[in-house]
């Protein structure tokens, strides 16, 4: 990796240091040039042409998306965002009342409130698997829940928003095809940041954001469909024209891809921006981003925990988010110096991890999330900072 290259081609990265690729990273230049320079030429020629004029290159998004997560172009959507790629493919399954979700305690508030809105409309039932002392999840009690409730649908974030764990999705993947169920993976903290596989995940829903770990534009994303889920015929509740054809007066038919999971009216520009970001991850290598991105995140915790701070982030394989607070459980002064000190952050507030921060009996804390264009010296510079 050629840091030097890298930050020259990150703008944003010059004149603070930054650490909330969790929340939403810094564009490559190749990124916004891409958006500016389609958006002109929709200036000049209207979208429609100008989406003509560039079908081939937007049909090539499919195959950058797909080599990204080890998947086929024909089962890649493009989306709006992870949770747009989620509520369709939650829309996909048929629930009915008395079925059963098997959760985490550690899934995304926008999962944990789509699950209970199902609970509240159709009346399912959710049951969320235990956590070894490790905190990682217990398979033994996810095989129990799985033969005692026979789920319709198995549910789990591979990485957490608000936490720095990495979930075991290939042990819960194991577990589903053993016995036949439909799973779906939130991968928005994890595609990007560190390799992804949806062939050793063994998962039928993947999705993903282009604005965090990805680098790419706000109003991104892509969800993944396996064969599996084509075959069931599975689709949104509510089709558009992108793979699907009005037959009849009273019927329609749909294609054989996952763009059925797709509207018809998106933004081209945002779209060919995520291409441009996932080529550029892509070009660097995701191994070497994985293990630079852990050198950092594991330097970052061992200073905050040699400076005194509180470190929450618990599991036996950790990410680069890293959370934490004060000895007290306070973080308005670690706020108040990193602002000074132009340390871009995050906060998580237990609002957004209720299960998790209730456990952990905290009400806040700091998310710091390095990423590749980050370098050593930064992160010292960070420590140094904090322990002033």
């Amino acid at each position: 990796m050629n840091i030097d290259l890298i930050r020259q081609d990150t703008a944003g990265c010059s004149d603070k240091i930054f650490l909330n690729n969790a929340g939403s990273s810094l564009m490559p230049k190749i990124v916004v040039d891409t958006i500016v320079g389609y958006l002109l030429e929709e200036q000049q020629s209207s979208g429609y042409i100008t989406a003509d004029r560039n079908s081939e290159s937007i049909h090539q998004f499919y195959e950058v998306a797909a080599r990204f997560i080890n998947a086929h172009p024909r089962n890649m959507a493009f989306t709006t965002g992870s949770t747009d790629g989620y509520a369709k493919a939650l829309s996909s399954i048929s629930f009915k009342e008395g079925d059963c979700i098997i959760t985490t305690n550690d899934d995304y508030i926008s999962n944990q409130m789509a699950f209970i809105s199902l609970q509240k409309k159709v009346n399912i039932k959710i049951i969320r698997m235990k956590n070894l002392p490790d905190h990682t999840l217990d398979l033994e009690d996810c095989e129990r829940l799985i033969k005692t409730h026979r789920p319709k649908l198995i549910a789990v974030t591979h990485i957490p928003t608000n936490s720095g764990l990495i979930q075991n999705v290939e042990g819960v993947g194991k577990l589903c095809k053993q016995y036949g169920i439909l799973y779906l993976v939130d991968a928005c903290q994890s595609v990007g940041q560190m390799m992804v596989d949806v062939g050793k995940i063994g998962c039928d829903f993947l999705t993903a954001t282009g604005r965090k770990f990805m680098r790419g534009p706000r109003g991104t994303g892509f969800l993944y469909v396996s064969d599996n889920a084509l075959q069931q015929n599975l689709a949104p509740l509510f089709l558009d024209m992108s793979d699907a054809t009005w037959t009849d007066f009273n019927d329609y038919e749909m294609g054989k891809t996952a763009r059925r999971f797709e509207i018809w009216e998106r933004s081209n520009a945002s779209l060919l921006g995520f291409k441009e970001a996932l080529k550029y991850a892509g070009a660097i290598g995701l191994p070497y981003i994985e293990d630079y991105n852990r050198k950092l995140a594991e330097r970052l915790r061992a200073g905050l925990q040699h400076n005194g701070f509180t470190a929450l982030d618990k599991g036996s394989r950790l990410s680069s988010i890293v959370t934490f607070c004060d000895q007290s459980g306070r973080i308005e002064t670690i706020q108040k110096i990193l602002k000074e000190n132009e340390i871009y952050f995050s906060v998580s507030n237990k609002s957004n991890a209720l299960i998790d921060f209730t456990l952990k009996n905290v009400d806040r804390a700091i998310r710091l999330s390095p990423h590749y264009f980050n370098t050593p010296e930064e992160i010292e510079k960070v420590l140094d900072v904090l322990a002033g």
